[in-house]
């Protein structure tokens, strides 16, 4: 009987074994997480969770009593600490667990401060584990003062929760202005001028020189001289792919673990889905952190596991809740050449880009129309004409016909 073995217990490995049984596979699955915990969903983490508006319950993918049901070995507590050659895993007990295929979904770490910066003081906070939220959950206490390092998602959605707690916040973005990385200008005018107007100060191209305090922190003393107080900080300044088990495996590495465009790795025998995993997407290498791709390509991945050969060639999505605004975003803006905004002025907004003449994404705040034509548009391959997104009274739908 074939075994497969699944090393993270996340999105995409919960997604993976899923698909596998949904498939009609017959032989034994094993997921293994490191976290004492099912399965369960990240994004609201930082946004619902953090405000106190989910159960812990509510976060799971599935109930506990699925894996049973469906026969799914479901190991947590448990790390994951080598392959050997002989088609084995080692965990840190040194339990021996053989497979006939190996699936790596091991997510990411938060990226930390350096050692050099953070010290050994208290009250330094990242965002990626549900433990990691219980133990900053205290600090959100009105009238205290947050310093939030990150200007992408991560750091504005801790923003934003921390200025509904009634806190005074402070937000760093060393790199530039805020989501440099993710969104065009235009988007982050918009969710600047959010924040703002929520109370949020907001400082783009100033980092940490020093922090403050010595047994906690205190405040910080920034690149550009000034100081700030504050009683805690956040930081969300970026994932690191977990790749140490594929590197002692000696499997290709590329800005994560490389995979083909099925999904597979160096190695024939093992596969990597999720945050950990770079794939080929026209005619680059990129790494997606995202709910949909952990999904889709776990649930390709399986599909492939079983024969299916079928390539993994995804429109990607994305989403943040702050505060009352849903921004929705499908398809990778980076390098657009031209932009459009409809609905400039007003709360509900979408961004459109094209590049070279080719549409490639649409960011949509509050626009769940504007999002939903866009991202068929992208599903379908087609270039809408940009006369059409930038007359306000046209009918969006009508470009689906």
């Amino acid at each position: 009987m074939t075994r497969i073995v699944v090393v993270g217990a996340g999105q995409a490995g919960a997604s993976l074994v899923a698909k596998l049984r949904s498939l009609g596979f017959a032989g034994t699955i094993t997921l293994i997480g490191e976290e004492p915990v099912p399965p369960y969903q990240r994004p609201p983490l930082s946004k619902k969770y953090l405000l106190g508006e989910m159960e812990e319950e509510r976060l799971y993918l599935r109930p506990a009593q699925f894996y049973v049901d469906n026969d799914i070995a479901l190991r947590l507590e448990t790390r994951v600490t080598a392959i050997d050659a002989a088609r084995r895993i080692v965990t840190a007990g040194g339990e021996e667990i053989p497979y006939d295929q190996l699936v790596l979904a091991t997510g990411g770490r938060a990226r930390a401060l350096p050692s050099s910066v953070a010290g050994h003081r208290d009250g330094i906070h990242l965002v990626r584990t549900l433990a990691d939220v219980d133990r900053m959950a205290p600090e959100f206490t009105a009238g205290r003062r947050a310093l939030v390092l990150g200007g992408g998602y991560i750091g504005l959605e801790a923003a934003a929760v921390a200025a509904l707690r009634g806190l005074e916040v402070t937000l760093l973005s060393a790199n530039g202005r805020i989501l440099r990385r993710v969104a065009s200008e235009a988007t982050a005018d918009y969710f600047r001028t959010l924040h703002q107007r929520h109370g949020v100060n907001i400082r783009e191209g100033v980092g940490i020189a020093e922090l403050l305090g010595t047994q906690r922190v205190t405040g910080a003393i920034l690149t550009d001289g000034s100081r700030v107080e504050a009683d805690f900080l956040v930081a969300g300044i970026g994932l690191d792919a977990a790749t140490e088990l594929a590197l002692s495996a000696g499997l290709t590495l590329d800005n994560g673990i490389a995979v083909d465009d099925f999904g597979r790795t160096s190695d024939p025998a093992i596969w990597a889905a999720g945050d950990c995993a770079s794939f080929p997407l026209a005619g680059v290498r990129i790494r997606l952190e995202s709910v949909q791709n952990a999904i889709d390509q776990a649930e390709r991945v399986a599909e492939n596991m079983l024969g299916a050969a079928k390539p993994y060639v995804p429109v990607p999505w994305f989403w943040s809740d702050q505060y009352d605004v849903k921004l929705q975003i499908a398809g990778l803006s980076s390098g657009h050449d031209q932009v459009l905004v409809r609905g400039a002025g007003e709360t509900a907004q979408s961004h459109w880009y094209w590049r070279r003449g080719q549409f490639i994404a649409v960011d949509a705040m509050n626009d769940a129309r504007g999002y939903m034509v866009g991202k068929r548009l992208l599903e379908a391959g087609r270039n809408p004409d940009p006369a059409v997104i930038a007359d306000p009274s046209a009918d969006l739908k009508a470009l689906l016909r």
